[in-house]
């Protein structure tokens, strides 16, 4: 009984404080027209109001700290919701063609497999962090491509050039994928033939330049922006806000480019 009377009396002792701060000023007020401003009335008049004034500032600062913790809270699951909305179709094209290269090449295929279980381990368990290591967004970009190197039945270029000073530094976790994502579905996947993929990755401790171009069949051109685009601007929003920048061009004669620049 005494453990839940003790939380029960500092709660209700608490709402009683602006009441009694209201009806000492009433009070206070009251005496002060009867008796006159007698030297006591006037010591005691400065000790409450000082007394108000400090209990009003810690009032406000507690409600400010409550609306930044709703406003953090609020950025993390808007970040969670966009980060799990990362497309999964990949996954399920990659199973598929795995099912079938089971039966052709057995040592191919468990190597792929690894492969795979790595991508979704990160996208699943790393990608829910707010930060990882350059190094681990390389390392996922990697097991993407060669994944979708085994897909295709048709030659295509990819190039993929790092020059990282410090591979460690942190950045947002599935950041880049988006980037790569587009050039493979607008590009290599309609492309019957000459497909190409080449991206750049320039960082040091102070800017990450992540570049990346691709052709693409002019007579499927779509200009309209994907929603993994407007995914990544969101994010890139709510975590870099004006310290990041993303540019896109779309030529007409079949190249497509696009470049994001971190300011760290």
């Amino acid at each position: 009984m005494i453990f839940f009377q003790k939380p029960f009396n500092k709660q209700f002792l608490k709402r009683l404080v602006p009441y009694f701060f209201i009806i000492t000023t009433i009070l206070i007020l009251v005496f002060n027209d009867a008796f006159g401003e007698t030297d006591e009335l006037v010591v005691f008049s400065l000790l409450f109001f000082t007394s108000m004034a400090v209990w009003m500032i810690r009032w406000l600062v507690i409600q400010i700290k409550a609306i930044l913790r709703l406003k953090k809270e609020k950025k993390q699951a808007e970040l969670m919701h966009l980060k799990s909305q990362v497309n999964p179709h990949f996954f399920f094209n990659t199973l598929n063609n795995l099912y079938g290269l089971v039966g052709q090449d057995t040592e191919k295929a468990q190597e792929l497999i690894l492969k795979l279980a790595d991508m979704m381990r990160y996208s699943i368990y790393e990608g829910q962090n707010d930060f990882v290591t350059l190094a681990d967004e390389i390392a996922y970009l990697d097991n993407y491509m060669d994944l979708h190197r085994m897909r295709y039945h048709k030659e295509i270029s990819i190039r993929f050039d790092v020059d990282a000073d410090d591979q460690y530094i942190q950045v947002m976790p599935l950041l880049f994928i988006i980037l790569v994502e587009n050039a493979f579905k607008h590009g290599v996947e309609k492309l019957r033939s000459n497909a190409f993929v080449r991206i750049r990755l320039k960082a040091t401790n102070q800017l990450v330049d992540f570049e990346i171009e691709n052709n693409f069949d002019i007579e499927e051109m779509d200009e309209s922006k994907g929603i993994g685009l407007k995914n990544l601007k969101k994010r890139l929003e709510l975590v870099y806000q004006n310290r990041y920048e993303l540019e896109t061009n779309l030529d007409p004669t079949g190249l497509y480019k696009i470049r994001l620049k971190l300011m760290l």
